[in-house]
């Protein structure tokens, strides 16, 4: 039986960053990967671009992870944004800021940032299996023993960075899930986040491509509110994407409901009482450009009119109360009472995974079972769109691996 000081499973951005920190500092470390090549989801991260990291102050970053952005802050803090960047600036790699806070590397090719991670992985010493699926892991007083396809190893300290369950073609099955399971960890309900909304029958599909700035949409459960949100919206051919709709898709399941607004505010009900007073006093402006003139797109404004029941000529004189009402749900909570949050395939990450309460937040190591680590996605966080995953994912790398040159000391 062949003997590692670490084994790191999974070839993602948090198994490679791990294992080549953790072979620079002496450690004898083999990394398993059971596609043919490492690092295949983080190639198409950023539509294949990469949006590495955020802008901003590091502190920041925690209320962008839903619920559960307080067990990522000391990872955070021990690797910050800052020093994602200057890790791959110092070898060659230059980055751009979007104007949207989204840091990309100037090439936009994702393959320069994957190229670095391999090239010093290799300088590391790191030994890297591709095309080598674990089948078994075992944990006793001795130590790890895995049992790939092709061999069987032993070590004392185990990495799990196996990632989650979505681009399932990129290798992304859920396999960390399982290996977790059976050494005695529990696992969150995982399921498909940063997705878009499908809607059947979609009354919208023919403004696909309208977009909208910073709106509130608002998330429902059994009549009652539970989540509200606000960024950009867009208009898909099947339903709804952008930032808000992303960002908003960890908490979705089945039988929700989505109350969409097309307009910006921070009160519905004052919202409500100037569009009244608006549409109410326009004499013989038409309707239509009333709502124009908030900024609300012609095709959008004709289309919602006509799914109201408001024939297209209609003028603020000649609105009643009820034919007014109708378009203010149109405008203010467009109703969206089925819906269905795309899938494995089309979901940026994961959410849920190894619960949290299971995991030591300043070590990354397992409360169960002394020498497992748990790094990236298949931890029970998630991020928001914007390079707030892949920072996770270097952050936890990051500190596993000191952690793990602390406790060898």
């Amino acid at each position: 039986m062949k003997k590692n000081d670490i084994i790191v499973i999974g070839g993602g951005p948090a198994g490679l960053f791990c294992s080549l920190l953790s072979s620079r500092r002496g450690f004898n470390t083999l990394l398993l990967e059971k596609m043919s090549s490492c690092g295949r989801k983080l190639l198409l991260s950023g539509s294949g671009q990469c949006n590495l990291t955020h802008t901003g102050p590091i502190s920041e970053f925690v209320s962008h992870y839903g619920n559960n952005g307080k067990f990522i802050r000391p990872a955070l803090m021990n690797f910050t944004n800052e020093d994602l960047i200057s890790f791959f600036t110092d070898r060659g790699v230059p980055f751009h800021d979007d104007g949207r806070g989204k840091y990309f590397p100037e090439s936009g090719k994702s393959r320069d940032i994957l190229t670095v991670l391999l090239n010093e992985a290799e300088k590391a010493g790191v030994s890297i299996h591709t095309n080598e699926p674990v089948i078994k892991i075992i944990h006793d007083v001795s130590g790890f023993t895995v049992t790939s396809r092709l061999d069987t190893y032993h070590t004392d300290v185990l990495v799990l960075a196996t990632g989650g369950c979505t681009y399932p073609a990129t290798g992304s099955t859920g396999d960390g899930y399982a290996y977790a399971k059976n050494l005695g960890h529990t696992i969150e309900n995982p399921g498909p986040a940063l997705t878009p909304a499908h809607v059947p029958d979609f009354s919208l599909q023919d403004l696909s491509g309208i977009s909208f700035s910073d709106v509130p949409v608002f998330l429902y459960r059994g009549n009652k509110k539970i989540y509200q949100a606000k960024g950009d919206l867009l208009i898909t051919h099947t339903g709804f994407s952008g930032p808000v709709i992303l960002d908003m898709s960890r908490y979705f399941r089945s039988g929700d409901e989505l109350r969409i607004s097309f307009l910006s505010f921070k009160n519905i009900n004052t919202a409500r009482e100037e569009l009244i007073s608006l549409l109410s006093s326009g004499g013989v402006k038409q309707v239509k450009t009333i709502l124009t003139s908030l900024s609300l797109p012609e095709r959008f404004a004709k289309k919602v009119m006509e799914l109201a029941g408001i024939p297209p000529d209609t003028t603020s004189a000649q609105f009643s109360k009820d034919l007014r009402n109708r378009l203010l749900t149109m405008i203010l909570e467009f109703p969206v009472r089925e819906m269905r949050p795309g899938g494995a395939n089309e979901a940026m990450v994961s959410r849920g995974g190894v619960i949290l309460d299971e995991v030591r937040k300043n070590s990354m190591e397992s409360r169960i079972v002394p020498g497992l680590y748990f790094i990236g996605e298949i931890l029970d966080i998630d991020g928001d769109c914007g390079g707030y995953n892949l920072q996770a994912a270097f952050s936890t790398g990051a500190l596993a691996a000191e952690n793990i040159k602390k406790n060898e000391k």
